[in-house]
């Protein structure tokens, strides 16, 4: 493998000369070393430079194309090579939406290190539309988001079910009504999660089944993170549909209240996302590990 692409790539995925560096655990001046000695081989610049940023031209757009591509044959020769041997190794690259990452995934990614040492196993966070930008790009391998939107370059498994529950602070003087009305929601102020989360998107989609838009609520703030619109609910009067997965401790200390919503049931499920056509033995594996684990059928 040529060090020199792998050092573009990774100064074209992260357009920072200084983290690339710090990744590859090179200095800053073998990063530049490297790409200058690129582009004397195909003569033509692959990173446009404005003072401190730095942007792909259109040959090195294409350049990362074919290393990706490159890099991804490598991952998978190294992990068929394995086979023959007694131990299975390579590189899986996972990404995971914020609530799954925090609340569902670690004791699959635990159970699936014990059984495969070799196997390392890079996990990226973000959020849905995030995530599926990464595949897309061929930064991941698998994905598992919530959300409703469904890409036609993305196939898409019903991985596990979950809902999403109004909930507040203990002491917040809703939590004496039996049930919330549809038009209490209108009064109340809200704490959502930002833009491209797979959350909102289903909020909105099964509030709009009740003829209730998104912006008929009083949003108080859009944060990004299950952790801080939690730590926001134990602080203020505000409330917050979320994850039933993501709330378990807090609902079982104590801290936050579910509150009952007339005619309002949100449910979804979490999925695993590959490409369309793509087959990898390694992906194949830990879903199969994952689906275990749940004793699911995928």
């Amino acid at each position: 493998m040529d060090f020199r692409l792998k050092v573009f790539h990774t100064v074209a995925l992260r357009l920072n000369f200084t983290k690339a560096a710090s990744e590859l655990y090179i200095t800053q001046p073998a990063v530049s070393k490297h790409i200058q000695e690129l582009e004397e081989t195909y003569k033509i610049k692959l990173f446009e430079r404005n003072g401190s940023k730095i942007a792909l031209t259109p040959a090195g757009e294409i350049l990362l194309k074919h290393t990706k591509n490159i890099f991804e044959i490598y991952r998978k020769i190294d992990f068929d090579m394995s086979t023959f041997v007694s131990k299975r190794q390579g590189l899986l690259r996972l990404g995971s939406s914020t609530t799954i990452s925090q609340y569902i995934i670690s004791p699959v990614l635990a159970r699936f290190h014990q059984q495969q040492q070799e196997i390392k196993v890079n996990l990226l966070n973000g959020n849905t539309e995030q995530i599926e930008n990464a595949l897309i790009n061929k930064e991941i391998e698998i994905g598992i988001v919530e959300g409703q939107s469904k890409n036609q370059s993305i196939k898409y498994i019903p991985f596990l079910k979950d809902e999403l529950v109004l909930v507040c602070n203990s002491k917040n003087p809703y939590i004496q009504q039996n049930e919330i009305s549809l038009d209490d929601l209108k009064a109340m102020k809200f704490i959502t999660r930002e833009r491209g989360s797979g959350t909102l998107e289903v909020i909105e989609y099964a509030l709009k089944q009740v003829d209730v838009k998104i912006t008929d609520l009083q949003i108080e703030m859009q944060l990004g993170s299950t952790e801080s619109i939690k730590s926001y609910l134990l602080n203020s009067d505000c409330f917050a549909f979320m994850s039933v997965h993501a709330v378990s401790k807090e609902l079982k200390n104590n801290e936050l209240m579910v509150l009952d919503v007339d005619n309002l049931t949100i449910e979804r499920y979490f999925y695993i996302i590959t490409l369309l056509g793509k087959t990898d033995p390694l992906s194949e594996l830990f879903i199969q590990n994952m689906s275990a684990y749940y004793n699911l059928k995928l």
